[in-house]
């Protein structure tokens, strides 16, 4: 199976083409801003790395979040246009679980994963995982925690097993618990495309589509309605 996956949901853009566990091409830029303009580009670039076209495919997998509202929509909204175009199958990817799918190829013996993203306002992005062997599976849905209750978590999770932190949210973990016996940070701050196309080959698409994960309200919000001007003063009465 050749799958096509996309990440452009956090700090970073990054493609790659898989076919049956091998990476045959991938590309990763850091950004925050302009995946947009670039994603296509980059597409067609490691398409022609992998020296394959798009008719080739026969999955399209992409991060669903969380992360940013634009950068979400950006991938989701080209991946689901492209698939719909070649008529394939499309699946959607935590970034938190292609960060954790990462940190256990890079870091073997841990226990426990846990990803999490820095998502401001003393708050994180979280989602912990489980290491069977090869894989890992889901411990929880991703969830907002503010950084003293990620760090409770982490805390619990060390007394009985290792665990290896990831993502943004790492630094500031490592740095409260300190040289904790068990605790390794894997270096891994964004997502990369190669292991959302990883993940992605093994999903049900009727189990995992591709729809925005958000796990906050937008900031920016839409006006609501007019309000109603004030009344106009009744005009006052001359004396006779």
């Amino acid at each position: 199976m050749r799958v096509l996956g996309l990440d452009t949901a956090l700090g970073a853009l990054s493609v790659a083409v898989v076919e049956d566990g091998r990476v045959l091409a991938a590309a990763f830029e850091e950004m925050v801003r302009g995946q947009a303009e670039l994603l296509a580009p980059m597409v067609a670039r490691v398409l022609q790395d992998a020296g394959i076209d798009c008719a080739a495919l026969d999955r399209i997998a992409v991060t669903t979040g969380p992360g940013t509202f634009t950068g979400q929509r950006v991938g989701l909204a080209f991946a689901r246009g492209l698939a719909l175009s070649r008529d394939v199958p499309c699946v959607g990817v935590t970034t938190l679980h292609a960060m954790a799918h990462e940190a256990h190829a890079r870091v073997p013996g841990a226990a426990i994963h846990v990803a999490a993203s820095d998502a401001r306002r003393s708050e994180a992005y979280a989602q912990m995982f489980a290491a069977h062997g090869e894989n890992i599976s889901a411990m929880s849905a991703p969830v907002l925690l503010s950084h003293d209750a990620l760090i409770a978590r982490v805390r619990e999770l060390l007394m009985a097993h290792r665990v290896v932190v990831s993502g943004t949210a790492s630094a500031f973990i490592a740095a409260a618990l300190g040289n904790v016996p068990g605790l390794a940070v894997s270096g891994i701050t964004q997502p990369h495309a190669r292991h959302v196309a990883l993940i992605g080959a093994a999903l049900d698409p009727a189990t995992s589509p591709p729809l925005p994960l958000y796990l906050r309200e937008a900031d920016a919000k839409l006006p609501g309605p007019p309000k109603p001007l004030p009344a106009k003063p009744s005009p006052a009465r001359r004396r006779s």
